[in-house]
């Protein structure tokens, strides 16, 4: 799943925040980050998640991330994760299992 993210900010525009973490969370979050560096990434997380509780989040996948598919009927508007194509309540579509575990909206394919 490829995400957009969001433009890098120079630190010098950024506030001193404080915050208190377990210290085998820091570790975890130090060995995921690599090189990034892992307060880096917890402003990558922190921005996911406004964005997802938000309603700005528009994961884009490939056709590589998607495992399995499943036909299914649309109950609501949908927009297809590939195509962005609308698929129409009441519409024929499949589900797609990603490689994440996600379950998204496809298109049908012609």
């Amino acid at each position: 799943m490829r995400t957009e993210t969001k433009a890098k900010t120079s630190t010098t525009d950024m506030e001193v925040t404080s915050i208190r973490l377990e210290r085998t969370l820091k570790e975890k979050l130090k060995n995921l980050s690599g090189n990034q560096g892992y307060q880096s990434l917890i402003r990558d997380i922190l921005w996911n998640y406004v964005n997802q509780k938000s309603g700005d989040y528009r994961p884009q996948f490939a056709q590589t991330d998607i495992r399995a598919t499943v036909e299914a009927i649309a109950q609501k508007d949908e927009s297809c994760v590939l195509t962005g194509k609308l698929i129409q309540a009441g519409d024929e579509m499949f589900l797609g299992f990603t490689i994440h575990g996600d379950l998204v909206p496809l298109s049908q394919i012609p």
